[in-house]
């Protein structure tokens, strides 16, 4: 009894392990959103605009920092000999001179054009702009997720039709060779369904080296490794057509008031205004406020030196101005840069209209096309299937050709890819009109 029960024990234990085996080798199935969600964490184009963005924050930062004043400690140890002025007493020795000096100096600009407060004001602009840049990447991240994911989708069905038709190819195969066997039909005969037969099996092979292209792209999106495998979900058969009636002015509307790359190339422009604002102010005189405390100690003095340090002590306020007359007409090119700068921010902004305008109009059209399409394709997908399975049957009586039913078959597949194809578009430009007026993009 002992025997049987270890003898169970480790059956038990080795199906479990198998299992575990089993589990860990089962490609994770990626749904859109999993994909989705996992690429914005991870992608490194993300990463690249998070990492901008933090650095306009330090930028920013930085120009708030330039308000305030600086402070700077400074020592030096000195040795002299000959005729020499002492650096402590300001007289004229002829001696050997030790000397030691310690200070510490500030300074504050009070004004300077205006011209701290508006670098300021352009870091603020500059962050808020690199928050909406980071978007825009975020965006075409997600754009280019569900192209490739659609295409993995639309080649993964496209493997099961090339499987199908190689199968019915190999059935007819098996029958063309007894029909030839029986002297029913010619060697022609045989031989065109075996190239059929070839053909297919070709066509299978073309379909999965698709599929792994895709996945491979997707992976790539989602910065995967190589060694990671990976499988798409499936999405529901039955998705609703594009509504006929959506209005594409209100789509481009929409899209005008929400795409991040629109308010960037708007903070683009106020950006480069606070540049000319900076630039102006150079024109306008500098005034800065210095102060400094200091001590030193010399050989030549008798005092000891601490008390050398106490007599010497001494502090120092001043303001500090100047004034630009001539620089050989540096603001006056800043100046001119900046305007110009302005109104290529503004043209900019108008390519960024067209741009968006010009999406907005393709997805609309193409919408409208890829459902005419997919009601047209799916009833031709019907009336070839129907007379594929009309030609397989005359077939089997001897009432029509190899060649005959190799063309039937080959219009019944095409008929199904053009389905394919159209639905997968269907899907693709009603997300990308959704995604333009901001919602959210699943399947």
């Amino acid at each position: 009894m002992k025997l049987y029960l270890i003898l169970a024990s480790i059956f038990f234990m080795q199906l479990s392990f198998a299992q575990e085996v089993s589990d860990s080798n089962t490609p994770k199935v990626w749904s859109l959103e999993d994909c989705i969600s996992y690429a914005l964490e991870n992608n490194i184009t993300v990463k690249d605009a998070t990492l901008n963005k933090s650095i306009a924050e330090v930028d920013y930062s930085k120009a708030k920092s330039s308000r305030l004043p600086n402070l700077f400690g400074s020592a030096s140890q000195n040795f002299s000999s000959g005729n020499t002025i002492d650096p402590i007493t300001s007289d004229y020795v002829t001696d050997q001179i030790h000397s030691t000096n310690v200070g510490i100096n500030s300074s504050m600009t009070l004004f300077k054009g205006n011209q701290l407060n508006n670098e300021i004001k352009q870091n603020k602009i500059l962050l808020e702009q690199s928050i909406f840049l980071e978007e825009v990447e975020k965006n075409n991240i997600v754009l280019n997720i569900l192209e490739v994911y659609l295409q993995t989708l639309y080649s993964k069905e496209n493997i099961a039709i090339a499987e199908n038709n190689l199968l019915a190819s190999e059935t007819e195969e098996e029958r063309a060779k007894a029909r030839l066997d029986a002297g029913t039909i010619a060697l022609s005969d045989y031989t065109e369904a075996q190239s059929q037969t070839a053909t297919n099996k070709y066509n299978v092979i073309a379909a999965k080296n698709d599929y792994q292209q895709y996945i491979i792209q997707l992976k790539q999106l989602l910065e995967l490794s190589p060694m990671d495998d990976m499988q798409v979900e499936s999405i529901d058969e039955n998705m609703d057509l594009i509504n006929l009636e959506m209005d594409k002015a209100t789509v481009y509307s929409k899209a005008l008031g929400i795409l991040p790359e629109i308010q960037a190339s708007n903070l683009n422009i106020a950006a480069n205004e606070k540049e000319l604002d900076i630039a102006k102010g150079a024109f306008l005189p500098t005034l800065s406020l210095t102060g400094s405390v200091g001590s030193g100690f010399t050989s030549v003095n008798d005092n000891t030196f601490s008390d050398q340090f106490d007599i010497n002590f001494n502090q120092k306020l001043g303001l500090s101005l100047s004034i630009p007359i001539f620089n050989r007409n540096q603001t006056k090119a800043a100046v001119k840069t900046a305007e110009l700068n302005i109104e290529k921010a503004e043209i900019q902004k108008q390519s960024t209209e067209k741009e968006v305008y010009k999406k907005v109009e393709t997805a609309y059209q193409n919408a409208l096309s890829a459902q005419e399409q997919v009601i047209a394709s799916e009833a031709s997908k019907i009336a070839a299937e129907q007379s594929y399975k009309l030609a397989q049957k005359k077939y089997e009586l001897g009432a029509l050709s190899t060649t005959d039913l190799v063309i039937s078959q080959n219009t019944f597949t095409n008929a199904q890819q053009n389905y394919l194809q159209a639905k997968y578009l269907n899907i693709l430009y009603h997300q990308l009109l959704q995604f333009y007026q901001g919602n959210d993009i699943k399947l």
